[in-house]
């Protein structure tokens, strides 16, 4: 099976571990029965070749991709991508996929007549829009009504994460059950702030997929807290409050000093403006040139008040 990642490796770090990738199998292919355990799976081979048009070679690589394998049979390839955005190509690009890995059955078992089924399964993390369409290979192409019955169609299965009911949420066990349920939260209430409290076992790879997914830099910079960092979701939020406090703090003093110097510049300029009209109208020079030097009326008229004073 394969589930679409995007195209950045740390997308693929959290379910390329074989306990995230049986779990999130398990849920969605088997409805939660512990049908895959993570002992029968191997790496499978993620880059392929194919020829185009002109005969330039070129490449094409999946998100993570992995054998199912029990007593030495193979049972099925399964494989993941990663979507954050609805892709109109997608199909077409699952059936390259999947057709690649078809290809290496038979090129390394060039004399068998069955081979294992390959599925492809996109684990869509939008929250604006369910994936609706497309969602097989005929949603891509304008076929001619003479020729539909002629054209083969390859569905594909989409996940929509961010819409998962709760009795399918709970088919999850892994850390991969702590990402779905941000996104389910994360659809409903954009200021969402993480309350769950499952111990999370891979904690950077988590923290990297919600940074990516969520457009969201703040959880990959708690990567970098000292030893013990978080342990859960719950204080994942608290680290986020505090880092917004320290912030806001921040750029609060930031401002009031920027704040401070633009006082201090303007009213360094007044006196400057004051201290040159008082000495030019002490030169009998008229009001008219004053202010026509640029110094403003008020200024002038204050200038006017001291020398007053002083007589």
């Amino acid at each position: 099976m394969y589930f679409t990642q995007g195209k950045d490796i740390e997308e693929k770090l959290l379910e390329d571990y074989n306990d995230v990738f049986a779990d999130i199998i398990n849920a969605v292919v088997f409805e939660g029965k512990q049908r895959i355990s993570e002992d029968s799976l191997t790496n499978a081979q993620v880059i392929s070749q194919y020829k185009a048009d002109n005969n330039t070679i070129h490449e094409q690589e999946r998100d993570v991709l992995k054998n199912w394998t029990e007593h030495n049979v193979l049972f099925s390839l399964f494989g993941f991508e990663n979507q954050t955005q609805i892709d109109p190509r997608m199909p077409l690009r699952i059936i390259g996929y999947d057709g690649a890995s078809y290809r290496t059955q038979v090129l390394h078992k060039p004399k068998a007549t069955s081979f294992a089924p390959v599925v492809t399964i996109v684990l869509y993390f939008g929250t604006k829009e369910k994936w609706r369409n497309p969602k097989s290979l005929k949603d891509c192409l304008e076929i001619p009504k003479e020729l539909d019955s002629f054209v083969n169609d390859y569905a594909i299965r989409v996940v929509n994460v961010a819409w998962l009911e709760p009795e399918e949420l709970n088919r999850f066990h892994s850390d991969f059950r702590i990402v779905a349920n941000f996104f389910v939260n994360k659809r409903k209430n954009p200021d969402y702030i993480p309350d769950d409290p499952q111990e999370i076992k891979h904690v950077d790879e988590v923290l990297k997929l919600l940074s990516i997914m969520s457009k969201d830099n703040r959880y990959k910079e708690l990567i970098s807290l000292p030893e013990g960092g978080v342990k859960n979701m719950c204080e994942v939020a608290e680290h986020l409050d505090r880092m917004g406090f320290e912030r806001g703090m921040k750029e609060g003093i930031e401002k009031g000093i920027e704040k401070g110097i633009e006082k201090g510049i303007e009213k360094g300029i007044k006196q400057t403006q004051l201290s040159t009209a008082t000495s030019l109208l002490k030169q009998g020079i008229s009001e008219d040139v004053i202010l026509n030097t640029g110094i403003p009326s008020e200024i002038l008229s204050k200038a006017k008040e001291l020398i007053a004073e002083e007589k």
